[in-house]
């Protein structure tokens, strides 16, 4: 089981987020220090940052490329434009350190899975890019496609879902799953948003 491990300067705050998690161990954290202490000995955590009064530390991390693995931000008014900058840099997730509990035990549940957790909008903005925005340097990736999953692919980066897919290629949901499931392990990635963010 996975350790969750909180960090912000809010008291107040991390109390919240102890009382979101009551199934997995947790540790609560107000010192960067012993945070990056505890990190080195538990490789099976995910931490949890609030971005309101630990960005400083974050920032810090990214800019120093140490970004602990498992690495969730929340902030109380979170923005498309900083979570697209947070998960352009391996932030696992992103969102509303107010959610709701049901919410907040999805999102774990996703970053556990090696997936990545974000609010629907932020999720909507990523995927709905058209699909001549690839960024160039992904275009070799694109090659190790099939002309099927290539197709499948852009229709991923126009936000379509599975069954819009299916209706639109006049193929089988199945079938387009199948594709799907293909074309990430052909990128090596785990999700939609982590090839939205691969290929933009």
């Amino acid at each position: 089981m996975q350790t969750i491990l909180f960090f912000s300067y809010d008291y107040s705050l991390l109390q919240e987020f102890e009382k979101k998690e009551d199934i997995n161990p947790f540790k609560s954290f107000d010192m960067e220090t012993t945070l990056l202490e505890y990190i080195k000995g538990c490789r099976s955590s995910i931490i949890v940052a609030d971005y309101d009064s630990v960005s400083h530390e974050v920032n810090n991390w990214i800019s120093s490329d140490v970004i602990p693995e498992n690495l969730i931000v929340l902030e109380r008014v979170p923005t498309i434009a900083t979570g697209k900058i947070l998960l352009s840099h391996g932030i696992k997730g992103y969102g509303n350190s107010r959610m709701l509990k049901v919410h907040y035990q999805q999102m774990i549940e996703t970053v556990a899975d090696l997936k990545i957790w974000t609010y629907p909008e932020l999720t909507a903005s990523l995927v709905t890019l058209n699909s001549n925005m690839i960024n160039p340097d992904a275009k070799p990736l694109i090659q190790r496609l099939s002309d099927k999953e290539k197709e499948v692919t852009m229709h991923i980066l126009n936000g379509l879902t599975n069954a819009a897919i299916a209706n639109k290629m006049d193929i089988s949901t199945r079938t387009v799953k199948a594709h799907v499931t293909s074309i990430f392990q052909k990128l090596h990635v785990n999700d939609r948003i982590s090839l939205v963010l691969l290929l933009k």
